[in-house]
């Protein structure tokens, strides 16, 4: 049985049927046991991970320390529409994992900005305690510096959770947002016990390459690419690095702003056109297709497409069927209302 809910209009039937047709099993494909040996250290600051575009740079000042926060700002390919579009990462990416997207975007005439947050890829790593208004902040002010008034905001999985920051603090800059299998879709602190921060350093430490690759598997329910080891390799990379250590605790403190920081109250805030999308098989979330409709009816103006089969990557996994149903609404009058039709009963 799919959880999957097929909207009551022809438009979204004939999307629904385009996605079965499309969307067959891949080649299952095993993943190595073990890290291969000629994988190398990842350095903390990813100067020896290639970035699909060249990588600039915006000087930050926070807590007195001056920190940079590194980003893609790549031009369209053909006419330039006037609309950008800003790419926020997960918690196990960085702003290079949008290369796919950025491609197809640029190619329907978006000017794509691709951030990496502080803490993550070419960014600094400061050992502090985070909270989404960071990024969020962080953002508008590169937009400003770039003197771009108006961008649609997009953020897959954790960079879900900064979209809606976003959205919820800068409603007058946001023309769209859009939640990619959002992560923090319930305020999981009632009857959840804070941890001592300790206590996530040493989980965070401990990680290897079996448990991270664990991770990553669960991302592809239809099965395993052989591209996808890249991902593991950076991540995995990064415990071989005599860095590991800090970077164990930036990794601590960002899962800590999960359960710290939830967004779930910022929703009925956003007025913004959205768009709650995503691979209805994601096993981070429990019972996603439930969430994501429960999340599309507290925002304001929504809608919600949501792909059989397909699990919490719907980029890598099925990128024409994910980048279509995006292209599609990032090209949508913002001030039009958000088709319903996900709503109606049938």
């Amino acid at each position: 049985m799919l959880n999957f809910y097929i909207p009551a209009t022809n438009m979204y039937i004939k999307v629904y049927a385009l996605a079965m047709i499309l969307i067959s099993p891949i080649a299952q494909g095993q993943p190595p046991s073990e890290p291969p040996l000629t994988w190398e250290a990842t350095a903390i600051d990813y100067s020896n991970v290639p970035y699909p575009f060249p990588v600039e740079y915006l000087p930050l000042s926070l807590g007195g320390q001056d920190y940079r926060m590194a980003y893609m700002d790549v031009a369209p390919t053909v006419n330039p529409n006037g609309k950008t579009v800003v790419l926020f990462h997960g918690l196990n990416f960085f702003a290079a994992a949008f290369e796919v997207t950025i491609k197809a975007l640029r190619k329907e005439g978006f000017r794509v900005i691709a951030i990496d947050r502080l803490g993550f890829g070419r960014s600094s790593k400061p050992e502090i305690h985070y909270n989404l208004h960071m990024p969020a902040r962080h953002t508008k002010l590169l937009l400003d510096h770039l003197e771009i008034k108006h961008a649609a905001i997009v953020g897959h999985s954790m960079g879900g959770m900064v979209a809606t920051r976003f959205a919820s603090t800068y409603p007058e800059t946001t023309t769209h947002v859009v939640m990619v299998n959002q992560i923090g879709l319930t305020d999981q602190r009632p009857g959840t016990e804070w941890i001592d921060p300790e206590l996530a350093y040493e989980r965070a430490l401990a990680a290897n390459y079996q448990s991270i690759l664990n991770n990553h598997v669960r991302y592809y329910p239809r099965g395993w690419k052989e591209e996808y080891l890249f991902w593991v390799k950076v991540q995995y990379g990064l415990t071989l690095s005599g860095d590991w250590p800090r970077m164990a605790r930036v990794r601590a403190a960002q899962r800590m702003l999960i359960f710290e920081d939830p967004v779930v109250y910022d929703w009925q805030h956003i007025a913004t056109k959205a768009l709650v999308i995503g691979g209805s098989e994601d096993r981070l979330v429990d019972n996603y297709p439930e969430r994501a409709r429960y999340l599309a009816n507290q925002l304001q103006n929504a809608e919600l497409v949501l792909f059989p089969e397909i699990g919490h990557a719907p980029a890598f996994d099925s990128p024409d069927i994910f980048h279509a149903e995006l292209i599609r609404f990032l090209h949508s009058d913002p001030n039009t209302p958000a088709d319903q039709a996900w709503n109606y009963s049938n």
